[in-house]
């Protein structure tokens, strides 16, 4: 398999997974994403034998490559096509630094001190195959880690956005509001929206949605502009007003008209 195009070493108890081989180095080099890697590279950094942790070693094999540079940093390679695992579904992991809890370090850390110190001793056939098998060990526990972690963040985005819309008459209602509600900082809820739109933009836009359905519903055809500018959480009816018409190019009466004759 052909040598990955360099990327950031990660940080002491971080996994990175990259793609290997031309293919990857084209995309990486023009633009593009490979579809097809020829390889699967971890890189991570652990303990490795004091004898060859100077100097590092490197061994080869016909689907799997490890290679300990100095400082620690061990790159595994593997033959994509050998593991059970498609590219697809690992593209959680893809080319970011990914926690790695402490007993999967170890273990990682402990197998290839033993292949290194072995190696020359061992079949080459059966070592590729314990190589591979290291490989599909550590991505999937290290994907299964890091979906719930995704989960757990999709979870607590949605009690965000329910807590949000179900209070968006309170004027009142700012980021630290419900932060203060979900029992979490403020800088963790601005991380579960890291689209870069904000919080405040986010509800925003929310009462923006809510004003577009109430002006749009026949059954409150009769409640006037600043009674759907209060039940949105807006402070005013002018404010009401510019900000709609900011957000859609027409003001809520025009859109009401226009949406009642629809």
């Amino acid at each position: 398999m052909a040598e990955p195009y360099p990327v950031d070493v990660p940080a002491s108890g971080y996994l990175v997974v990259r793609a290997s081989g031309a293919a990857a180095a084209r995309a990486a080099i023009l633009g593009g994403a490979a579809s097809d890697p020829e390889g699967i590279q971890l890189v991570l950094r652990c303990p490795v034998p004091r004898a060859v942790a100077g100097s590092g070693a490197k061994l080869t094999f016909a689907d799997a490559t490890l290679h300990l540079q100095p400082a620690g940093v061990v790159m595994l390679t593997v033959a994509a096509a050998k593991l059970s695992i498609a590219f697809a579904e690992l593209r959680p992991l893809m080319f970011r630094p990914v926690e790695v809890d402490a007993p999967l370090r170890a273990l990682f850390a402990g197998a290839v001190a033993h292949v290194l110190a072995a190696g020359p001793r061992l079949d080459p056939h059966g070592l590729a195959h314990h190589l591979l098998g290291l490989a599909e060990l550590v991505l999937r526990s290290a994907l299964r880690t890091e979906l719930d972690r995704v989960d757990a963040l999709a979870a607590r985005r949605r009690e965000a956005l329910a807590y949000m819309r179900a209070h968006l008459a309170d004027q009142s209602l700012t980021a630290d509001h419900v932060a203060e509600a979900l029992y979490i900082s403020r800088r963790r809820l601005y991380q579960l929206f890291d689209d870069g739109q904000g919080v405040s933009e986010r509800l925003k836009g929310l009462r923006i949605e809510r004003a577009k359905a109430l002006l749009a519903d026949p059954a409150k055809a009769g409640r006037g502009i600043a009674e759907i500018a209060r039940d949105c959480g807006f402070t005013s009816a002018p404010h009401f007003s510019r900000t709609f018409r900011r957000a859609t190019g027409r003001t809520p009466r025009e859109y009401r008209e226009r949406a009642l004759r629809g």
